[in-house]
């Protein structure tokens, strides 16, 4: 889609009849994840299923001029085989998942001496959180279940790799606490994260991997290191649970959403807000007293930082501009849990309380010189150090974000 245009509904995938299930088994779709290359979709779309699809989508799934498209990005998968479709039975309900990085960093053979029984996995791995507590790493090219993390006391509601590649997971529970695992050392337990007073709904490291927020049902977010997992600082602003959070490409700007139906914009390292995005209501005959109809579930921002996409109860996706205070477009979706962007750009995945996914055209968009150097140059300046350089005024504004 062109920036402006309305988002369209490219597919939309459906879980096929469950089996003899028990019936505590619910069939949301609470978690859906690309890989960061692109080349696999991974989707919890309930009963305790996770099913694995290489993406681009089968042609059947996805129209043709977007087929073209899709095969032409840096998701080719020669050298590789055929990838196929697989199906993960995680025996609990799936709340979170998360990709690894790909590739793995040369050289590194996981647990291979422990497990002579599991090939050389220098490779693209996939994790998921359990409605036991339990975390499962499974090899995403084989199907393989590799390792079971066992620590938290109730959900693992949200997981996330560090960029980097060097295989720490953070996970996030509703025991109130976080973690971290060392998953190039069996997946040992490094860290505890206490300090939440409610269920942590979400966790996201920034892509420089110097910070992780997590957001439970509180008012506040806190913000950590990822270098000395000591908490840096708690931001406070939102007026109800926040349940949501996501650091920009540049790691510059954090967004967090909260069921108070707004979404705010900070800077991680002064704490400052920057801006304030509401949802509103579009229709005058939704009853103006249930705030609750606006209640956020999701936000994430897009590949290149130029976007951030919501998902709300009041049955829209909106796509936002970074320097607009209204959103974009529109598009209606019934009862969405969850939205990620595909790392190259141009599709927004949802997922539903109905165990639904539906992928929608987001905008494409090329970025200006001015946005891919202040990208460049925020990928490993603080705001503080921005602010130190010898430069106009109205330039440091820019680089800070500041021109919100």
């Amino acid at each position: 889609m062109e920036a402006g245009e309305e988002p369209l509904l490219l597919a939309e995938l459906k879980p096929g009849r469950p089996h003899q299930f028990d019936w505590k088994s619910s069939c949301e779709t609470w978690s859906v994840a690309f890989s960061p290359d692109g080349s696999w979709f991974a989707w919890s779309q309930g009963h305790c299923i996770v099913k694995l699809i290489p993406w681009p989508l089968e042609e059947q799934f996805i129209p043709k001029a977007f087929e073209a498209k899709s095969r032409s990005s840096k998701n080719d998968t020669k050298g590789r085989g055929s990838p196929k479709e697989k199906t993960l039975d995680c025996g609990q309900i799936v709340w979170g998942l998360a990709f690894s990085p790909w590739p793995s960093p040369p050289g590194r053979k996981l647990w291979a001496r422990r497990h002579p029984q599991v090939p050389d996995v220098s490779c693209l791995i996939l994790a998921t959180g359990l409605n036991d507590g339990q975390i499962k790493i499974w090899e995403v090219q084989t199907g393989l279940l590799l390792l079971n993390l066992s620590g938290h006391q109730d959900v693992v509601r949200d997981l996330s790799f560090t960029p980097s590649g060097n295989l720490i997971l953070v996970s996030a529970s509703r025991d109130k606490t976080l973690r971290i695992w060392d998953l190039n050392k069996h997946g040992k337990q490094i860290q505890v994260l206490s300090g939440h007073l409610q269920w942590v709904y979400c966790c996201s490291i920034s892509p420089d991997c110097s910070m992780l927020c997590s957001a439970a049902g509180e008012k506040s977010v806190f913000l950590w290191s990822m270098r000395s997992y000591t908490l840096i600082r708690k931001l406070e602003g939102h007026q109800s649970s926040v349940v949501s959070c996501d650091f920009s490409p540049d790691s510059a700007l954090l967004v967090t959403a909260s069921y108070d139906t707004s979404v705010i914009m900070w800077d991680p390292y002064t704490g400052e807000r920057l801006r304030s995005l509401y949802h509103t209501q579009l229709s005058p005959a939704m009853d103006d007293t249930d705030v609750h109809i606006s209640s956020l579930r999701s936000v994430c921002f897009s590949p290149e930082g130029l976007y951030l996409a919501t998902v709300a109860d009041d049955r829209l996706l909106r796509i936002w501009a970074l320097e607009v205070k209204t959103p974009i477009a529109f598009a209606p979706m019934t009862n969405g849990l969850c939205c990620t962007f595909f790392p190259h750009g141009g599709v927004i995945a949802t997922g539903t309380r109905d165990g639904h996914v539906q992928f929608w055209t987001a905008p494409r968009v090329l970025s200006s010189l001015k946005h891919l150097c202040r990208k460049a140059l925020r990928s490993f300046l603080t705001t503080y150090q921005v602010l130190a350089l010898p430069i106009p005024k109205k330039m440091k504004e820019f680089l800070t974000y500041r021109t919100l």
